[in-house]
């Protein structure tokens, strides 16, 4: 029944990918956003998959791969990881991520972006990466990033695609058109390089807090509305040599 929801989500709302390449030239940064155990890994919290989930499993990998492209060619990466004070809880969800616990750390495969000169890491307290990134004398880490780095692309991949990665895409581009990002032109969403959670309607419907939140069509439908807000959205991203 899902799937035939899906077919017809798709049909109704078509997503049109295209094939993003940059060039050599550009001035491009890699945003990986919420890549972390607490959402990605086995078993390792409240908000961590059950089971292998071969989605969550394609992301992670297309992410590497994206990260050791742009460490070969030192360009800029930033990294989200949701981070939060064990009495500061972020509503809907139960307990999270805590500050310091293992569920903030980067999924293995990725830890090894640390110690990357061309990293920066950014422990975020909400959805939004470019509001968790407000510092109290009113700055923004990531819009300092931007312009310190100049950078004209930014890629995005990570999780989850319908809540964190499509808030921040969607602050994103409106900073942009306010003028409070230049020089940033395009924000590109790789599509393989994302994915969102999977919680059934059969489980959902047992109790009244829940809401379900069919993956497919949720990844679905937050790549479409980050097509919306005016942001590319890539089947496939490739350098181009100049």
């Amino acid at each position: 029944m899902v799937l035939q929801t899906v077919d017809i989500v798709k049909n109704e709302i078509p997503l049109d990918e295209e094939r993003v390449v940059i060039s050599e030239t550009s001035r491009a940064g890699l945003v990986l956003v919420d890549i972390i155990n607490g959402f990605c890994t086995v078993g390792a919290g409240n908000l961590a998959p059950r089971e292998p989930n071969t989605q969550l499993s394609e992301m992670i990998n297309e992410s590497v791969k994206l990260a050791h492209d742009f460490c070969d060619k030192k360009w800029p990466i930033l990294a989200f990881i949701d981070s939060h004070h064990p009495d500061k809880l972020e509503h809907p969800y139960p307990p999270h991520c805590i500050s310091g616990s293992d569920e903030s750390n980067l999924v293995p495969a990725l830890r090894w972006i640390e110690d990357e000169q061309n990293v920066k890491i950014i422990r975020k307290d909400c959805y939004d990466g470019y509001i968790g990134s407000i510092q109290e004398d009113g700055s923004n880490m990531f819009s300092d990033w931007v312009k310190l780095n100049n950078i004209q692309v930014v890629v995005v991949a990570g999780v989850c695609t319908d809540i964190c990665v499509l808030d921040f895409v969607c602050s994103t581009l409106s900073a942009r058109n306010h003028g409070l990002l230049e020089p940033l032109e395009d924000v590109v969403v790789y599509s393989k390089g994302c994915a969102t959670f999977d919680f059934p309607v059969s489980v959902a419907r047992n109790n009244k807090d829940l809401q379900a939140h069919p993956q497919e069509l949720m990844h679905h439908v937050g790549l479409y509305m980050a097509k919306g807000r005016g942001a590319k959205i890539a089947r496939e991203v490739t350098f181009k040599m100049v």
